[in-house]
């Protein structure tokens, strides 16, 4: 183990004891990330985020890399000061409300490979969701179509030739400006909007109500993906479709007392949201497991309900 000047431990202190860098840390030691990515998950302006990692980066605990034309924030590789944070952090209980929070704002903010997007990169993971979302709107015709994370590029194109006017929402600023690269390189017909601290809100301005609404990995589980579906649900036509494609391991429920499929606990949230869920499946490539649903607002199907019920009788 090695042993710090009082100098360097007294800087490492400073640096770390105030309550918004405490929290950058916990994010950098998770994953690199960005300004923009950090301050959507402390819902703080960039340039007071700015102002602490700099700090951080002056102590010796955070450094700066660069991917592409972008920047990003990690944990220190030196030994000391990943020792130092590491051991800090390990005194935390990370089911702290705002550390989940952060925690999931960040994997939000970060959904978006912004270098991948803006080439244009496909993979078989969105080959395969966009053919599932073909498959659940045979002979549909839309007018409007909304996608909320645009992770995949192939979803985003397949929701700007379905419809007749297709908006996209990101999480984050990164995410936004990748997403409007990838369609002016495509030549898509698609708005593209901010959803970070500074832009747009779901929900707000977005021209709804929308005949199909695709959530892109969400980030959401519990209580806060019902939220989300029942805010989804009321961006819908009573006649609209929306599609959810969320990670498997999202849904799992091992830390609860009973433990419920992810099969069964997805069908359950959409029915809680006021969603008839018509097709479920799994769905596995690039070594990632998604779950995909198709479903319709439950006023929106009075008869496949009376046809449902006068088949049980």
């Amino acid at each position: 183990m090695s042993r710090e000047s009082p100098a360097v431990l007294l800087r490492w202190l400073r640096a770390a004891g105030e309550a918004s860098r405490l929290r950058l840390l916990a994010l950098c030691a998770e994953t690199a990330l960005s300004v923009s990515d950090m301050a959507d998950a402390l819902k703080q302006s960039e340039p007071r985020v700015s102002r602490h990692l700099k700090i951080l980066c002056d102590s010796g605990l955070v450094e700066r890399q660069r991917q592409g034309q972008w920047v990003q924030y990690r944990l220190t590789s030196t030994p000391g000061g990943a020792s130092f944070v590491r051991g800090l952090l390990a005194q935390l209980d990370r089911r702290d409300p705002h550390l989940l929070r952060d925690a999931a704002r960040a994997r939000a903010a970060g959904a978006v490979d912004a270098e991948a997007v803006g080439q244009g990169a496909e993979s078989r993971l969105g080959r395969a969701l966009r053919e599932f979302a073909a498959s659940g709107a045979v002979g549909a015709a839309f007018e409007s179509a909304l996608i909320v994370g645009v992770r995949h590029p192939e979803l985003l194109e397949w929701a700007a030739g379905a419809a007749r006017r297709c908006t996209a929402w990101s999480p984050s600023r990164r995410g936004a400006q990748a997403a409007r690269a990838f369609a002016e390189r495509r030549g898509l017909a698609c708005r593209v909007l901010d959803g970070g601290r500074n832009g747009v809100a779901l929900g707000a301005e977005l021209g709804a109500p929308f005949d199909a609404l695709l959530l892109d990995h969400p980030a959401a589980s519990g209580e806060a993906l019902i939220a989300l579906l029942e805010q989804a649900r009321g961006l819908l036509t009573a006649t609209g479709r929306l599609w959810i494609f969320e990670p498997y391991e999202s849904l799992e429920g091992a830390r609860e007392r009973v433990v419920e499929h992810p099969l069964a606990r997805l069908r359950r949230l959409l029915a809680a949201a006021g969603l008839r869920c018509e097709r479920l499946s799994p769905i596995e490539a690039d070594g990632a497991h998604v779950l995909a649903a198709v479903a319709r607002p439950l006023a929106a199907a009075p008869a496949l309900i009376a046809g449902a019920e006068g088949a049980s009788r």
